[in-house]
């Protein structure tokens, strides 16, 4: 096994706390099928702009997206197109998850 210095996994909890959040995973999705401006994500996200500003801020921050600006809107893209691999990875361990609670409880 490679060994890694303590600042790689420094930036690598960055990025694992950027995707903490159930509304940055739901950009995060959204974004895999288009670019998205902030107005569009505010009824998408069911958030006020600021709330929408931050959590898009935040994963620009470690690299996930990038922005653009046309005029005065600010459009967002996915920077990180392997995120359906983690995503997938995500999927089969909930549902490993669930099928042993249901096991668990009689269900």
């Amino acid at each position: 096994m490679k060994t890694r210095s303590r600042a790689y996994y420094e930036l690598r909890a960055q990025v694992a706390k950027a995707l903490a959040h159930p509304s940055r995973l739901l950009i995060l999705d959204a974004l895999k099928a288009r670019d998205w401006c902030v107005c569009e994500m505010t009824e998408l996200v069911g958030a006020d702009q600021s709330t929408v500003s931050k959590h898009l801020s935040v994963l620009k921050q470690v690299g996930l997206v990038s922005m653009r600006k046309e005029g005065p809107m600010t459009f967002y893209h996915l920077e990180c197109p392997c995120l359906d691999g983690f995503f997938q990875c995500m999927e089969a361990a909930l549902s490993a998850r669930l099928q042993h609670l249901q096991q668990g409880t009689g269900k």
